[in-house]
Parts: structure tokens; sequence; C-alpha cells
């Protein structure tokens, strides 16, 4: 996937390119000869002594830069200089990397302090509305619950267990002895140690888990009514309830308990003690699913656990992938070393990076355990164009300088390394630009880690890649080091006795061999004589436009459809106790939402009539919302006009409203909660609305949507506020982002691309790709069920600089072939970077493939949206783009001497140029 790989970038000044450093110069054949020259390259008689094209010329009077030269050039100057620097003297660019990377990595010393997996605050928006509302809540409308606990009333979740038991047999959980169980349940838990003394307490006792049990044993089962109203409400309390046409109860499958402790003062570590130790074991009578309010928060933390085996399993199988791929029938010329190595280097890389981001203080996020996994991949794929950049220069220099050698290498590979490079930390450093922390902290430990891989990849491995020549050079065993040779009595041995230990199937003298160049890849072959005329059938691109057709309407389909927001019961691993309790709860108790709470922020005149009219039109509006129901409303403002009405008080004036209040709180004590007052004034007020059927993340924007814009049309201050809105922030944020760093990230890509590849037709087409790709991720999320939330926005981003890395240097390839034809250009594209991207894709896939089996939903995205930016950016390289550059291959260019321009500019560029 990093493109160039074995193929010139510039595509002037040598049209022989072999894939993944394993063939020959393309030619007529595999055959050793010369063969006619390349596309673009000049006839040996140009260059011969004597020809004017063989002499230096001067630079032409006002010659400018051409093509990509302005940035090239330069470039691949310092290049040759670096390669050069590395191959003088290798040590020191292999020993400071991993002194370096030593010393980085005691940064991971501070990892314990650096640890940031607070769900609410890495996986919300920053500055989302509902925490200043808390703020809000929390300043007016102080909690004690040690003394006047109430669950509506709480400005946060609270610490709480809670138990959610189902009859057994479709019994009715009313029934005598399912209840039985229900109260031995009760009594257990009670009965743990502490809890009469840390439970939230209202009225002098301990808050009821359960409105049923708060009667005692003699609670009257036979005459309920559901939901209730108010204090009595039962829609949290009981679950598959079946009524009659009055509302009485005949039938319940479900029974909540929720046990309440102090979260306020001294008493709440101790409640966090209590929390952890919480009951395991049931009555066998009842399925019971559990739940506390730690749950969520510690199984999300275990979920890095549980994805470190699965790293080890991933280096196995990419150091395998990269020995299989650069494997030799050679004892000397086996690149064994050189994969291995390149593997390590990007072990240092991660190792360096999140070393310095330890040291920094940037949080640790259970997201950031993705990456490694990423940056193996690329690393390897970085690795792949080095080595085939180092093998076809091998094959063109006849003299075995290493400088020189590696300077060419350098000139060739860097270039094309530096931009992969460049587009995925752009990327990920505008991604660093967004309202979550967790994609922030994802992001940069991501992106500097690139940029460390880069550097060791420059410098580390390069200078590898000489001491394995030298290796060669002196006709050493890759394994043991020792020289190889070939004595009379071992020239008959067999063929496998003298590859290992020889060099040759032979027996041959291995110090010939490595001077020769090697043989075609097969792979190679299979792009120019199959693959490539395959695909440029007319017939067969016609199926393809059709094919595409039907992925663009399909990805664009997914996209209308696609769901927003993180679900949290996906923040534990799928074997979780919490998964239970998660599916009782929407099988039972899904029918009623959240009790939210309507804050009047600013002292009014309460008692004059017409603000009390405009309060109550404001309460209507909100309780004709599809979402509330109206007939579960709680409000004190309406009670005490009630009061009034019937004679009871008098709230004509100021003086009166605000003395008459203490009759309220002697009627409703809970309403004395709802009122910050002073003496002389009220300075804020709440009441509650009941919302109903909020089942789904849409249902859940919705709500929030319609509550804030309709409290936003009332003339008096309202502001709406439940604890559960500080999660259902993320909808109003989620798009917005997603869609703002890719367009930024698009545009920087777009900028790099004209910069150093700025060909206007190559730019074009980047640009298809990118877009195109990101709208089949983005479509077929919604198809293997993965929502838009801050864990595949991250993935959106790299999708960014992978289209780049398919997409950029297939349509270069072609745009600066010499062919006659676009379907011959199309055709020498694929010859020369087919393989390069099918290598660099399958390396990638395989960096990321073992999270398939992860438990957690989080490394499960991450895998399913890197298998979908792979395969959706190698097929756009390696089959929509060649074939929809046929189309339109010849789009300014001249159709007559083709050819001879081709070589004249590139014979400008070489020689006018400075």
């Amino acid at each position: 996937s990093r493109a160039l790989g074995s193929a010139r970038h510039d595509g002037r000044r040598d049209g022989t390119e072999a894939a993944a450093g394993q063939g020959p110069p393309p030619g007529p054949g595999p055959g050793p000869g010369p063969g006619p020259p390349a596309a673009g390259e000049l006839p040996p008689a140009a260059l011969a002594p004597g020809s004017p094209m063989a002499e230096p010329r001067r630079p032409a009077e006002g010659c400018s830069c051409r093509n990509t030269d302005c940035v090239e050039r330069p470039l691949r100057r310092l290049f040759e200089g670096l390669g050069s620097g590395v191959a003088a003297c290798p040590w020191p660019f292999v020993l400071v990397p991993l002194l370096l990377s030593g010393g980085l990595g005691a940064g991971f010393l501070f990892l314990p302090q650096r640890q940031a997996n607070d769900i609410e605050e890495q996986f919300t928006p920053t500055q989302g509305p509902a925490k200043a509302e808390r703020a809000f809540v929390r300043r007016y409308f102080p909690t004690d619950d040690s003394e006047r606990f109430s669950v509506p009333r709480l400005p946060t979740e609270g610490a709480y267990a809670t138990l959610i038991a189902v009859a057994a047999r479709g019994d009715s959980v009313l029934s005598p002895a399912p209840w039985h169980d229900v109260r031995r349940l009760d009594a257990a838990v009670r009965a743990r140690g502490g809890y009469e003394r840390l439970c939230a307490r209202s009225a002098g006792a301990c808050a009821s888990p359960n409105p049923l049990l708060a009667g005692g044993p003699a609670a009257d089962l036979e005459n309920l009514t559901f939901p209730g109203r108010h204090g009595d409400f039962l829609g949290a309390a009981l679950g598959g309830v079946q009524t009659d046409p009055g509302g009485r109860v005949l039938a319940a499958r479900a029974l909540k308990l929720v046990y309440y402790l102090q979260d306020d003062g001294p008493a709440a570590a101790e409640s966090r003690r209590w929390l952890e130790s919480f009951l395991r074991e049931f009555p066998s009578q009842l399925a019971v699913t559990y739940f506390t309010s730690l749950s969520r928060q510690q199984e999300f933390e275990g979920n890095a656990k549980s994805v470190i085996p699965l790293f080890s399993v991933t280096y196995f199988l990419t150091i395998t992938f990269s020995v299989v791929s650069c494997l030799k029938l050679s004892c000397i010329r086996n690149n064994v070393w050189l994969a291995c190595c390149g593997v390590v280097s990007a072990g240092l890389a991660v190792l360096s990076s999140f070393g310095l981001m330890l040291f920094c203080g940037v949080p640790f996020v259970v997201t950031v355990a993705n990456a490694p996994f990423l940056i193996l991949g690329v690393g390897v794929d970085d690795m792949f164009i080095m080595i085939a950049s180092w093998e076809q220069s091998l094959r063109k220099k006849e003299k075995s300088d290493v400088k020189s050698l590696l300077a060419e290498t350098y000139a060739e590979a860097a270039l094309s390394v530096t931009i992969t490079t460049l587009t995925d930390v752009l990327a990920f450093f505008i991604g660093v630009w967004t309202a979550f922390p967790s994609v922030r902290s994802f992001c940069l430990y991501t992106g500097t880690a690139f940029v460390f891989c880069y550097i060791y990849t420059m410098t580390f491995f390069g200078a590898v890649i000489v001491l394995n020549y030298k290796r060669e050079q002196g006709n050493r065993h890759w394994i043991t080091c020792m020289p190889v040779g070939v004595g009379e009595d071992q020239a008959e041995k067999s063929c496998l006795y003298n590859i290992c230990c020889i060099g040759s199937c032979s027996g041959q003298s291995s110090q010939v061999e490595t001077k020769q160049p090697g043989s075609e890849h097969p792979m190679s072959i299979f792009f120019k004589k199959y693959y490539g005329p395959f695909f440029t059938n007319k017939w067969i691109k016609l199926l393809l436009v059709l094919l595409y057709g039907t992925y663009l309407g399909g990805s664009i389909y997914g996209c209308t459809q696609i769901r927003e927001g993180i679900d949290l019961r996906n923040l534990a691993s799928d074997d979780s106790y919490v998964i239970p309790y998660y599916d009782d709860d929407d099988k039972y108790f899904s029918a009623y939402g959240p009790r939210v709470m309507v804050v009047i922020t600013e002292s009014v005149d309460y008692w004059n009539e017409t603000v009390r009219l405009v309060i109550e039109n404001c309460t209507q509006n909100l309780e004709g919302i599809s979402y509330v129901d109206k007939n579960i409303t709680e409000s004190w403002l309406r009670e005490y006009t009630k009061l009034a009405e019937i004679g009871l008080i008098n709230i004509s004036s100021k003086a009166l409203f605000i003395k008459n209040l203490s009759t309220l709180f002697r009627i409703v004590p809970s309403f004395e909660w709802d009122i910050n007052k002073t003496q002389d004034k009220i300075e804020a007020s709440r009441f509650f609305i009941q919302t109903v059927n909020v089942t789904s993340a849409i249902d859940e924007k919705n709500l929030l949507n319609q509550l804030r814009e309709t409290a936003e049309q009332c003339s008096i201050p309202l502001m709406v506020y439940h604890p559960a809105f500080i999660y259902y922030d993320q909808y109003l944020v989620i798009v917005q982002n997603t869609v703002q760093n890719i367009v930024v990230a698009a545009g920087a890509m777009l900028v790099v691309s004209l910069l150093l590849i700025p060909n206007p037709l190559c730019s074009l087409w980047v640009t298809f790709a990118i877009v195109s790709v990101i709208v089949g991720v983005a479509g077929f999320m919604t198809f293997w069920n993965v929502n838009l939330d801050s864990i595949s926005m991250i993935n959106l981003v790299i999708c960014i600089g992978f289209s780049v890395d398919f997409s950029a240097h297939i349509s270069y390839a072609f745009v600066t072939s010499g062919e006659s034809s676009a379907n011959k250009r199309a055709i020498e594209a694929l010859y020369l970077l087919g393989y390069p991207v099918l290598q660099g894709a399958l390396s990638t896939i395989l960096g990321v493939v073992v999270l398939a089996a992860a438990k957690a939903y989080i490394f499960r995205t991450f895998f399913k949206i890197m298998f979908l930016v792979i395969l959706f950016g190698a097929l756009h390289g390696l089959v929509f783009i060649p074939v929809f550059l046929t189309f339109f291959g010849n789009f300014g260019r001249s159709p007559h001497n083709t050819q001879s321009k081709k070589l004249e500019l590139r014979f400008r560029n070489d020689k006018d140029c400075p």
C-alpha cells in the first residue's frame, strides 16, 4: 500500500521497475538481455560517447522546474546524501535508534498515572451542553443523599447496585413464590456488611430499592395500577406488565431493584468498596442479572488487558508474512534478517512514540491499544518499499559501491515513503482537532508513532540493509555469518544441502550469484500477462463499471442509514455479566425513558398570573412532544396553583407567595428540593417530565433535540437536563466533527499530492479515490452493524491516508507512462505497482486481522473498518482506477509523438534544470 515500493516515483529516470523487489527491469521477456529501451528511457545510442545528448549541458536560460522538480529534486538530493551517510557509517544509525527507544521507552513507567479511561471524560464531547447544565443543577440544587435522597433529583447517575429479577417458566414475578424469592433477595443484599450505614437515605430510612418494597411484607400486590404517578411510579420498577382495561396490574415478568449508596462526602470511598464486593450469587427460583455504577467503567478498563495476547499473535503473523515475502533459496542472499529487522523497526517506533507521549503527559486511553496493530502493518509496508528499491538498485548498478547503491535506494524509496507517511501523519494530527478526548489521544499517539516509524526506516533499517549487504559481499551465511565456500567434495551434494550450506542449488559459488540480477517475480508476470489484459477487455470494463455503480449505490444507501452514537453496552466485552443485564433492561424496561428535569434558570415573578400561564404553556409544549407522557409530569408550581385555586392559600403577591411555600412543603416535602430561594426571591426552580419509548440511538437524538428546541422557544428561560444527556450530546457533534476532519484531511492530502505529484489528472483521481473509499467505508459500516461514534471516527480519519496510499501512485504511474494507448498504460501501471499494492494491503490486514477475534467491541470495530479501508482502497487501486483511467487516459495528451515528447521532457528535466 505504500505505493511506489518497487517502482520509480517519477517514472522518468528509468522506466524499468520490479514488483516487491523481486523482479528485473521490465522488458519484452524475462531473459537477461537488455531488450529495447523501456518507456520513457533514452535509447543507448543517444547516450553513447560522442552523442550530443550524452554531453553535459549548461542549464538553459530561463529554465524552470517542471512537474514535481521544484520539490522532488531537492528532496532527492537530500535523501541521496542521507543514504550515503548511512552507508558510510551504519553502526551509529543502528545503535542510536536502539538507545533512543530504550530511553523513551522508560516513559512506560508513567503508564499507570497516564491511564485515562473514564468513559464520560473520554467518549463525550469536551464542551457538551449537558456538562454545563449539570454544573448549573449542582450549584442551585445541591444534594444530600444521607438525609434527603431522591432518584430523579440526582445530577449524576449516583452510586448504586441494581438487580433485574425475571420470573422463571413464564410466571409472574408478583406471584407468591417468586415474590417470596424477591424478598429473600432484598434481605440478602441488605444483610451485606455496611449497607444500612452506607445506603442513601430519605426520611430517616434507606431509600427503597423498589416502590413495591416500601410497604413492607404486607404490600398490596392485588390493586396495583401501572405505571402510577409521582412516588408510586412503577414504569421503572416493573417490566413485562399485563394490565386490564382500567390499568390494574394482572402480571409482571420482571422486577428491578436499585440499591443506592451515598456518593457524597467521606462515605463515597466505602460505598465503592461495597459495590466492588457486590452479591454475585442469587436464589435459584429467579433468573437475576446485575449491574453496578462501577460495572461499565471496570469492564471498559478490562478491555485493554484482553487485547495484549492478540498483539503477540499479530507480531508472529507479521514476521512470518515478511519472512515468506523476502525468502530466497540462497543461504547468502536471503533477506530473512531484513524482514525481521523491518518488523523490529516498527516495534521500536511504537516503544519510542508511546514512551514520549507518556513522558509528555498525554492521556493513555484504551483506544490507543489499537495503534500498534496499525503501525506494525504500515511499518512493514515501508520495509517492503526499501527492500524493493534496494534490490532494483543492485540490478541496475554494475558497480558494488554500497554508498552509491544506498544513495540510489534512498533517492527512489525515501520519496515514496515520505509521501505516504506525510499523508498519514497529517490525517492523524488533523484528527486531534475534535471534541472527543479519546480521539485526540489516539491521533496523538498514532501520528507520533508514524513519525518515528519513518525516522527509523530511514536510519535503523537503512543501516541494517548496509550491514546485510556487507555480509553478502563477504559471502557469509545468513544465520551463522560464517564464510560459505564450495569444495570439490561439496559440489555434488543434494540441492537442499547446497541451498542451505552453499547458496546455490547447482552448487556453484554464491559469490557469483550475489552479483547477478534476480529473476522476474511471478506476481509481476501475472499482473502483466494475465491480470492487466483481462481487466482492460472492453466487456470486463463494462462489467466493472456496473459493479462500481452497485458499490456506490449501496454505499450511499448505507450512509443514509448510518446509526450515530456509542452504545454503552459495547464498552464491555462480549462475555461480561453486564450484557445479560442490558438485554433484560431493554426487553422489560425500555417503555419508559429518562425522567427529565426542566429547570427555570432565572428568577421570575411566579406570583404573577401571566408568568404562571407562560410557564404552564411551556410545560404543555414539552408534554406535547411524542416522547413525553403528559400524565406523569411532576410540577411544584402546578400543585401550588391548585392549592390556591381551592382557597387553601393566597399567592397573589410576592410576600404571600414566598411565605406560603411552607404549606406546600408540608404536603409534599420533596418539593422543597426543587426550589432554590432566598428570603425575598426564587433564584431557580425545577419540575419533571417523564419520557417514553426511547429505545434507540435515533430516539435519544430526537428526544434531546426536541426537548432543547422546545425549551428555547419558551419566553421563560428553561433548561432540560438528565445525567444521560451527557452521553446524548455526542449526537450533536459526531457527524459535524467527522465531516470536518474528513474534509480538512482530504484537503491537506490534495495539497500534498499537488506539491509532490502535481499532475492534474493524477490529483483528480486521488481526490476521486479518497471520496469514493470514504463513502464506501461509511456506507458499509451500516451493513456491518458499526455505529458512527468516537471509535469509528478514528478509523474514518485513517481512510484518508490509506486512500492516498493506494491510489496516488497507480494513477501517477499511468499518467507518466510512455505507452501509446490507455490500455497499455494501465497494464504497465499494474505491472509495476500491482504486486506492491497487494503485498502492502495483505501486510496491513495481517496487522489487524487478529482483532477480529477480540471480545471487545472497540477492537472488533477497529478491525472491521480497517478491513473495509484496505479492501476498498486496494479495490480502487487495482481494479476501478486502472479501468476508469483507460476511459479518460488521453485527457490532456497529444495523440501524436507521445513518446518523443516524453523523452524530450525527461531530457529537459534531467539535463537543463539545476
